[in-house]
């Protein structure tokens, strides 16, 4: 079970700030989500492989495959991992054995 920390820059105004952006942290979804894609604009790779997830949850494998597809072309290697379960399953993709075990190394 993970744990919430308490260390003390923790409760300094630095921690209520995007690490990225130093904008404030967003309160609502819509924030959150435009946040994310300002990200996925300028092609940060963890955000493309969010972006990813989020899609691969909504069932849209193909939009999914594009956005993981992108991430891991930029060295996310956790995008990697995620295009090769498209490829196992044959979700948004065809299956393929030789392109998941590609991601995998």
């Amino acid at each position: 079970m993970l744990q919430q920390m308490d260390l003390p820059w923790m409760r300094t105004k630095m921690a209520k700030k995007c690490p990225f952006c130093r904008s404030p942290v967003p309160t609502s979804k819509e924030g959150v989500d435009k946040d994310a894609m300002k990200r996925v604009e300028v092609n940060d790779p963890a955000a493309l492989r969010h972006m990813g997830i989020a899609r691969y949850n909504e069932g849209n494998y193909k939009s999914s495959f594009a956005y993981l597809l992108k991430g891991a072309e930029l060295g996310d290697v956790g995008a990697h991992y995620q295009i090769s379960l498209l490829y196992r399953d044959g979700e948004g993709v065809e299956k393929d054995v030789k392109k998941k075990v590609y991601h995998l190394e």
